[in-house]
């Protein structure tokens, strides 16, 4: 019986170790995506802190500001911070640019709004349909979406 216990914890030993290695071999993936359409505060917070944090551990981030989500890019954005560290989502996206992230409003919110390329802060562009679906299809990019 204690032959058989020991032979079948050997055998779970020896099936879960390659999981194991597995796991401890992933790579961090190295450049993300982040779309963002929300209009509702906190997710657009929590969009921008979490690619913060990302930029943060080494990933290129771009973030494509889709419908009241590009308002964050507006030299005359103004929202409530939000807690705890009393920043509007709109400064966080500031940050991120900082750390060298990449952010374009999507290539219809112009168009349909009543602002222009210069109304939009130093640094965010307008996306290209093309360039961003091939940043959507590459395999080695992973997307998050808000």
């Amino acid at each position: 019986m204690i032959k058989s216990l020991k032979a079948l914890v050997a055998a779970a030993v020896v099936a879960v170790a390659p999981i194991s290695a597995q796991a401890g071999d992933q790579k961090m993936v190295e450049e993300v995506l982040v779309i963002l359409s929300s209009e509702s505060l906190q997710t657009q917070g929590m969009a921008m802190v979490l690619s913060n944090t990302m930029a943060q551990q080494g990933a290129k981030v771009n973030v494509l500001l889709c419908d009241k989500a590009g308002d964050l890019a507006l030299k005359s954005y103004e929202a409530p911070a939000l807690k705890p560290k009393d920043l509007t989502p709109g400064q966080m996206l500031r940050g991120l640019l900082k750390q060298g992230g990449v952010a374009n409003v999507c290539a219809l919110y112009l168009p349909n709004s009543d602002h222009t390329k210069n109304d939009l802060i130093d640094g965010v562009g307008v996306a290209m349909p093309p360039e961003m679906a091939g940043q959507m299809l590459n395999p080695a990019m992973r997307t998050f979406t808000f």
